[in-house]
Order: structure tokens, then C-alpha cells, then sequence
């Protein structure tokens, strides 16, 4: 077979998010906002002696750590796409470091926790008007970046099988599998530390007014439940992505009312994702009257997300031996 007929047979393994270099941009400008926040409360607390800027100057750090893994995949990603050494593409770098963020989001929660049972056992007096100044520019900061991060978040763009034309009919269904995981852990990072700034300019008010100071550490436990309910999700939507969990059951029904006519039957079939909006499957199939597997897939185009696949047919065993 002459080379440039193979060429035609062969195809890139590039499975990245439709909205990759856009997610990419809005997370290194999150990771430079976060870091010049965390940089100058680092600085300003250091200047003045507050430990409470300082103390939120080193949680910042955490999180600008965290956005930095993200923006580090997106770049990874990008670069590597077409490095043959991946299999199956680079589309779960982002599920990597989605997790890796998960773990450093349950730390953080942690540290919450323990920070908040900490004061509330042994009481420190609180400089309240600097307190509630540092509460409200560092939620003037994530609000900035959750809205950066927000769009995609909302608006998901599904991913194409390439060269497939579009089957609406098909596709209208759990829009929430073309997640890009590491582009929802950036804005959960925010969101968490956001919702942690709104909490505690509340408890500090109250606080303030009323004399409770048991207000602020009880609302820090508060906080730190909800951060590691999300990071708990996080680390199960990551999860499933990084050890090929078959999420999509509408797909994989359609993928087999497809196939399974006239007499052909699949035997085996494994679905799985390999990137933001895209999934591969390998199908094996048995039938009476075996077609080439290009036959095959021509009855799967247009299935939206479905980027790669890879069929197998066996002649039945029972028409086999008749003949």
C-alpha cells in the first residue's frame, strides 16, 4: 500500500475542550489577580504586624498554588496534543489536575476546620474594622475571577466528533458530561474562597455588634463544610474521568440501537471520555453477514462527542460452522 493512501486512514489523537484556549487565557489572568492579591496582603501584614492579613495572605497562596496547576495543565495540554507517546491525547490533563486541586481544596477545608474549633476553644481578640477590610478586598478579588470563569462554566460549547455532521435529535441530553473539570475546579477554588470572604464579613459584623465572638470561628466551621463538599465532588467527577468510568448511558444505548440491525449484535462495548466533550469507544460485534468496520462507523456519524472509535466484527459462530 502506497504511503499516501495510508495517510488518508490515519487521524490526530487531539481531544481537547472547544473552549481550550479561552479557558486557558482566563485562568492565568485568575493566577495573576490571585497572586498580586496574595503578594500584597503577604507584604502589607508583614509591614503592620496583622496576622490576620498575613494568615490570608498564606490561604491565598494556596489557592493561587491550586489555579496555577490549572493553567499549567491548559498549557501541558496544548503543547503536547499532538505527542504520539499519548495514546489517546492529552484531554485529561485537565481531569488530572482537576483532582490534584480537589486534594489541595479538602486541605484547605481542613485547615478551616481546625483553625475555626482552635479560636473557638481558646478566643484571640480580633481587630474587626481591619479584619472586615481584608474580608471584603479579597471578595472584591474572587468575584472577579468567578465572573472570568464563569462563562464557560455556564455555557457549555459540546465538543464535535471531527468531521461528523451535527444530530440534534441524538445529542439534546446530560449536557453536564462535557464538563471541563479543570476549568470547574478554578471556579470552585474562587467560589470557595469567595463564599469564605461573604461568611465571614457576616460573622464579623455580628461579632462586632453584638458581642459574639464566637460568631466568626462558628461560621469558619460552616465554611469549611461546604469547601469539602465540593471538593468532594470535584474529586469524584475528576475521578471517574481519570479511571474511564462510562458515565453516558443515553450514548452508549444509542451507540448499540445503531448498530445492532440486520442481524449484526455487539458483544462488547466500551465507552469512555478522553476529553472535555470528546469520547472514544471500542466496539466488538458479531454478525451473519460482516461488514467492513467502515460501514460500521458510517451508521455512528454524527454522534456528537464521539471522536474515536474503533470497531471489530466477527463472522457468528453458528453461521459459521453451517458453512
Amino acid at each position: 500500500m502506497h504511503s499516501h493512501s495510508i495517510d488518508q486512514w490515519t487521524h490526530d489523537h487531539v481531544f481537547l475542550g472547544d473552549a481550550h484556549t479561552r479557558n486557558e487565557r482566563r485562568t492565568w489572568i485568575v493566577v495573576g489577580l490571585t497572586a498580586v492579591m496574595m503578594v500584597g496582603e503577604i507584604i502589607a501584614g508583614w509591614l503592620s504586624g496583622s496576622m490576620a492579613l498575613l494568615a490570608d495572605g498564606w490561604h491565598m497562596a494556596t489557592h493561587a498554588a491550586a489555579l496555577g496547576i490549572a493553567g499549567l495543565a491548559y498549557l501541558l495540554a496544548r503543547r503536547q496534543a499532538r505527542n504520539a507517546r499519548f495514546s489517546f491525547g492529552t484531554g485529561k490533563f485537565g481531569d488530572l489536575a482537576a483532582f490534584s486541586s480537589a486534594i489541595i481544596l479538602a486541605m484547605v477545608a481542613i485547615q478551616v476546620a481546625w483553625e475555626s474549633i482552635d479560636r473557638l476553644l481558646h478566643p484571640v481578640p480580633i481587630a474587626y474594622s481591619e479584619a472586615i477590610a481584608i474580608a471584603a478586598l479579597g471578595l472584591v478579588v474572587n468575584l472577579t475571577s468567578a465572573w472570568l470563569l464563569r462563562d464557560d462554566h455556564d455555557h457549555h460549547h459540546h465538543g464535535h466528533a471531527h468531521g461528523h455532521d451535527h444530530d440534534h435529535h441524538d445529542h439534546d441530553h446530560h449536557h453536564h458530561h462535557h464538563h471541563d473539570n479543570n476549568l470547574r475546579a478554578a471556579y470552585v477554588h474562587v467560589l470557595a474562597d469567595a463564599a469564605t470572604s461573604i461568611l465571614a464579613i457576616g460573622a464579623l459584623l455580628v461579632a462586632m455588634y453584638a458581642n459574639w465572638v464566637w460568631a466568626d470561628p462558628l461560621v469558619g466551621i460552616i465554611g469549611s463544610l461546604v469547601i469539602a463538599s465540593w471538593a468532594y465532588g470535584l474529586i469524584r467527577a475528576a475521578g471517574a474521568v481519570l479511571l474511564d468510568v462510562s458515565a453516558d448511558e443515553h450514548l452508549e444505548t444509542t451507540i448499540r440501537e445503531r448498530i445492532e440491525s440486520e442481524g449484526d449484535r455487539v458483544t462488547d462495548l466500551h465507552l469512555w471520555q478522553v476529553g472535555p466533550g470528546h469520547r472514544a469507544a471500542v466496539i466488538s460485534l458479531v454478525s451473519d453477514q460482516p461488514l467492513p468496520p467502515a460501514a460500521y462507523k458510517h451508521r455512528l456519524a454524527g454522534l456528537r462527542g464521539l471522536s474515536h472509535i474503533t470497531v471489530e466484527v466477527q463472522l457468528c459462530p453458528d453461521h459459521a460452522h453451517a458453512h
